[in-house]
């Protein structure tokens, strides 16, 4: 008999909504053209195109032109710390990050560094919130750049993006919000978020892989990296993917259409689990609210969180460590450590993500079978 499985790793990524599948079918199965050709092919896939750049456009309060699709949301990313620092003036080049910002942005940073981009991070608090009196003092008339995610992807602590863009752009600087793991999860606008740049991806919102997007504010500087044909208005070439771009479409359409129910339904299942793992002694969450509302982080003291996070694959019940592009690497969660929380505990710490499939009997049984691992890891654990 196949085994029930549990799956809690929704920030690593979601299956693919049959709603989404069903709107990519006909690009899969029949449908082709492509989107630059002037014939009746070419048109139908472009007009497919434009309407889920208008669906994407919809969920974070967008003109659909301000919206390039693009591989992934690491390659959104990417795009814009480096096609917003290339267009920068030589005299304001200073890229500022937070230090729990998701690799994508971090690992660009340090490549720009590396290149001669004057790099700073920014610190946060135990909390995993930025400390925006650093930041203020940080920014000046050098800063071509802050970046800032929306919502962390390991602890789902939200950051304050709205009053850290109010202070860039009074230094003249460009914003850019990292909004991977907020989509879907909190409202997004971004007028109000005040960026110039934000990020998403369409696997975090049930659509599929291989999908990014980049909003650009209209008439943002920002240089295109990838060079080739003049698609999407010249800032990133390359012969569209149309049956991704039309899941994604329709993944963003689903998900603002669904924001509101389904972010009061896992609350509710993240307050639920989060009781009963506290419940374990020695159990802590790591990170304050503001959080988005199907995450949370706890360390389990004196319980290796592999060992557990092992023990709870074979019971058939998937949690992560942490990121999972950061998967098998032997550093600590960057995140935990940025917070100032000692190594034991980021060593036993564990990240949990609902989705649409968890339920309350879901929740129920994997904390159960938390509470069974941990004790095991602690009753093997070497004596100090």
């Amino acid at each position: 008999m196949a085994m029930d499985r549990i799956y809690l790793d929704h920030n690593a990524t979601t299956p693919l909504d049959p709603r989404v599948l069903e709107a990519m079918r006909p690009w899969l199965e029949g449908a082709f053209g492509n989107p630059s050709s002037l014939h009746w092919y070419g048109q139908r896939a472009r007009a497919a195109v434009e309407q889920a750049r208008g669906q994407v456009a919809s969920l974070i309060g967008a003109a659909a032109p301000e919206v390039v699709f693009t591989g992934s949301g690491t390659e959104a990313d990417n795009l814009a710390l480096r096609g917003a620092v290339a267009a920068a003036p030589l005299s304001r080049r200073t890229v500022l990050v937070s230090a729990v910002e998701h690799h994508a942005v971090l690992n660009t940073a340090k490549a720009l560094s590396r290149e001669g981009v004057p790099v700073a991070v920014v610190p946060v608090d135990a909390d995993g919130r930025i400390d925006l009196d650093h930041l203020r003092a940080r920014l000046d008339e050098t800063t071509a750049l802050l970046s800032l995610m929306r919502a962390n992807n390991e602890t789902g602590v939200l950051l304050p993006v709205a009053e850290a863009a109010a202070l860039a752009r009074a230094a003249g600087a460009l914003v850019h919000c990292d909004a991977v793991q907020a989509a879907g999860k909190v409202d997004l606008d971004v007028n109000e978020l005040g960026c110039h740049l934000l990020s998403l991806s369409a696997h975090k919102i049930y659509g599929p892989q291989g999908m990014g997007a980049l909003y650009v504010r209209r008439d943002t500087p920002m240089q295109s990296l990838v060079r080739g044909g003049a698609q999407e208005r010249n800032r990133r070439a390359g012969t569209e993917n149309v049956a991704g771009i039309v899941g994604f479409g329709r993944a963003a359409e689903i998900a603002r259409a669904e924001l509101a129910r389904e972010r009061v339904l896992f609350a509710s299942l993240r307050e639920r689990l989060q009781g009963l793992l506290l419940a374990i002694p020695g159990a802590r969450v790591n990170g304050a609210e503001p959080r988005v509302p199907n995450t949370t982080n706890v360390s389990f003291e004196g319980a290796d969180a592999e060992g557990v996070l092992m023990a709870l694959d074979l019971a058939g019940i998937a949690v992560s460590t942490g990121a999972a592009c950061a998967a098998g690497a032997p550093e600590p969660s960057h995140v935990l450590v940025a917070m100032g929380l000692p190594e034991a505990r980021v060593q036993t710490s564990l990240r949990f993500s609902l989705g649409r499939s968890t339920t309350e009997g879901a929740v129920d049984r994997a904390a159960a079978a938390v509470r069974e691992a941990v004790a095991r890891q602690r009753a093997h654990a070497p004596t100090p």
